[in-house]
């Protein structure tokens, strides 16, 4: 049996571990297919110390590809589902997968990834819910090809999540939770999950409602099953289906972002009021603000169960609100989490007192740090000295120690929770023989909160239409995942840019956020 599932098995080998869209399973035969699946990676030549990647909706077999891993010293990493190939193979080749997991609905993708001389170091591609082929082998024959026995040889394996950059490529964010000392017992994830689960009632169901490949989503169910819960999921975000998985598994624990928050809140009133909940303990929320009024109406609605935060996928969680305190705070992210501490930095590098703005600077307190895979000098540019770091944020502390924020990282996009580098689509449409000139602002959205807005200078002699538009959207389309492509598109003669060159985006930006509120 695998260390971190057999405990389970044998004392509630009955009860429910794991739901998605298809399949139920109990923890015994969680246990079971954890243990094949070990058997199979080594089988396959995964041993401690590789890297495999997982392209791959939310199912079952995402959560037992990455228990196999935690139990075997590899490094899982998460990809971003709506990736297209050339993005795909830029991760493969960085983290050097040497396996890659992957479900029907991107297989294709993935294969013309696979295709590309950058994934040579891929030697096996597993596909879930597809038949065997030429390029792939089905996740269930490959798992079956795995010994029953208890494996020998566990250790500990961790996540690899990769976040955009202002330079455009993605950065696998290396933390103190990818990867441990060789020799790690994986036993180690029981007591991060234990300290975890504090959070919330363990153990209990998590209803995982948001792409597994999001630290949050990851961290909000794979740690509470460290400790005994189950995690019930959907692969495509659905609010009445949401509701239905709450109380048909008897959820106790979600995490939700804003949008989704706004689609529940929008719900017919029959629907809503079929909703029972009772069993609903914590609602967790967080990735992008969420509009006052509508998380007033959630706490009218499903009671003061509601708790924001506030992290990153370097940071992980920094601080918490709760409904009492939001509602009598109104605005504020909170207090620090315990274990961590907040410091303000001034333009001078000074550290100053509540109510004073600057950038926000955190601390693990209990030591915990990260860097970038292959990217010391952003490491560098994130930290102000060894377990010091930013996030970009600027923000202020009050008289009670509650963060507000002030403004975010000034490019950054956040659309429906979604965090958009401009500079990437900026870097994809400046290649481009028809453009002269572009930068990607965010423009407000009434549903996801910003959209995506490409300002172009034509190249000379290019007509500035309809017809240009056709063209760069569909180029965008081929070369980036569709949530970052520009809904729309404005063309003007030339950027406005500083003597050294940088271009003013707020006066890019102004126009449009006039009549609107955006303090982050």
């Amino acid at each position: 049996m695998s260390v971190l599932t057999k405990g389970f098995a044998a004392e509630r080998g009955s009860e429910l571990a794991l739901a998605d869209d298809n399949q139920q399973l109990t923890f015994a035969e969680l246990d079971a297919r954890v243990n094949q699946t070990i058997h199979a990676l080594r089988n396959a030549g995964v041993s401690e110390g590789d890297t495999i990647a997982i392209v791959c909706g939310n199912n079952n077999e995402w959560f037992i590809t990455a228990l196999a891993c935690a139990n075997t010293g590899v490094t899982h990493v998460p990809v971003n589902w709506h990736l297209v190939a050339p993005e795909i193979a830029y991760i493969l080749d960085d983290c050097a997968a040497k396996m890659v997991l992957t479900d029907f609905r991107y297989a294709d993708e993935v294969a013309k990834a696979l295709d590309r001389p950058e994934c040579s170091a891929v030697t096996t591609a597993v596909v879930a819910g597809a038949p065997t082929s030429d390029r792939f082998i089905n996740f269930d024959e490959f798992a079956d090809g795995g010994s029953t026995d208890e494996p020998e040889n566990q250790s500990f394996g961790g996540p690899m999540f990769y976040t955009s950059g202002t330079t455009g490529n993605p950065k696998g964010v290396k933390s103190s939770l990818s990867a441990m000392e060789p020799g790690t017992t994986p036993e180690v994830w029981h007591l991060i999950g234990a300290g975890f689960a504090q959070m919330m009632t363990v153990p209990g169901v998590t209803v995982l409602c948001g792409p597994a490949y999001h630290s949050a989503q990851w961290a909000f169910s794979f740690l509470p099953m460290m400790a005994g819960s189950a995690t019930v999921m959907q692969h495509k975000y659905d609010s009445a289906g949401v509701l239905d998985l709450i109380d048909r598994y008897q959820g106790t624990n979600i995490h939700l972002v804003p949008t989704q928050m706004k689609r529940l809140v929008d719900l017919p009133d029959d629907v809503k009021q079929a909703f029972d909940g009772s069993s609903l303990e914590l609602v967790l929320h967080g990735a992008a603000p969420c509009p006052p009024v509508v998380k007033r109406e959630m706490i009218e609605w499903w009671g003061p169960k509601i708790t924001e935060y506030y992290g990153s996928t370097e940071g992980s969680i920094i601080t918490t609100i709760d409904s009492e305190n939001w509602l009598r705070k109104g605005g504020s992210v909170g207090p620090a989490t315990p274990t961590m501490e907040i410091m303000v930095i001034d333009e001078d590098g000074n550290q100053v007192g509540p109510n004073e703005s600057g950038t926000l600077y955190f601390k693990n307190l209990m030591g915990m740090d990260f860097e970038y895979h292959n990217a010391p000098e952003k490491t560098a540019e994130a930290h102000k000295e060894p377990g010091v770091f930013t996030t970009g944020d600027m923000g202020y502390l009050d008289d009670e120690g509650y963060l507000w924020l002030s403004d975010r990282k000034i490019d950054m996009i956040i659309s429906g929770g979604v965090n958009i580098y401009p500079a990437e689509i900026e870097q994809v449409l400046g290649g481009h023989d028809l453009v002269a000139d572009v930068t990607v602002i965010g423009v407000p959205n009434e549903e996801f909160g910003e959209e995506v807005k490409a300002i172009v200078v034509a190249n000379d002699g290019v007509e500035a239409g309809d017809e240009l538009v056709g063209t760069l959207a569909e180029y965008c389309r081929e070369n980036l995942a569709g949530y970052k492509c520009p809904r729309s598109f404005d063309f003007v003669d030339a950027l406005p840019r500083t003597g050294t060159g940088k271009v003013q985006k707020r006066k890019l930006r102004d126009p449009y956020w006039a009549d609107h509120e955006k303090n982050i």
